[in-house]
């Protein structure tokens, strides 16, 4: 994401898992760790996606050490695409790895990272070591089974999304009366709107500072 990004290898559950680390600037308080994941494999979908690094970028800003990785068998991660179940436990592998024994943690993803997120998350309620906050971008409702969330979790939706249709997710967040966030005008990949999305991050991820 800039100069200062650190780049690493860790063990994953099919093999390496590259990551990059982003941390906020000198003086500015460490609220925990925000694991992030990237979309669909098989259709260009990296750690380097414009959306997740603006995720990075907002969760940094607010105060979170940034973590993205690779999902197995994407620029430098072993393995290969395994439709949506290994990539879960990957994200889980990385949270492992870079979340401290009760470090408070923030969860997000785009598109299918969204998918991903939302499992993660209702995973680690379930085993009782709930995320702090979840950030679903453009969740990927359509194709695969995205997780019920909690109450307080921030979903971002294009209003002219050509890849997951608004009406989907509203249709997937409506049974939970769950807010979503649509921003006009916005496609599936923000496009032009990409600073617009990251204050809408920081401006909810601020809400919840005490």
């Amino acid at each position: 994401m800039n100069a200062l990004t650190e780049r690493l290898a860790i063990p994953g559950p099919a093999g390496e898992l590259a990551c990059a680390v982003d941390a906020p600037a000198l003086g500015v308080p460490l609220r925990g760790v925000a694991v992030l994941c990237h979309p669909h494999p098989l259709h260009g979908g990296t750690m380097d996606n414009k959306v997740v690094q603006t995720l990075a970028r907002a969760a940094v800003l607010s105060g979170w050490r940034a973590v993205r990785f690779n999902f197995r068998g994407v620029g430098g991660s072993a393995g290969s695409w395994d439709a949506g179940r290994g990539e879960i436990d990957d994200a889980r592998a990385v949270i492992e790895h870079f979340r401290a024994a009760g470090e408070p943690l923030l969860l997000g993803g785009f598109s299918f990272g969204g998918y991903v997120a939302s499992q993660a998350a209702r995973a680690l309620a379930d085993a009782g070591e709930a995320a702090e906050r979840l950030v679903l971008i453009g969740p990927a409702v359509v194709n695969f089974e995205v997780a019920p969330v909690p109450a307080d979790t921030l979903v971002v939706h294009g209003e002219v999304d050509d890849v997951v249709p608004l009406a989907a997710v509203l249709d997937w967040a409506r049974p939970q009366t769950l807010p979503v966030t649509v921003l006009p005008g916005a496609g599936h990949f923000f496009h032009g709107l990409l600073p617009t999305l990251r204050q809408i991050v920081v401006g909810a991820l601020a809400a919840r500072v005490p």
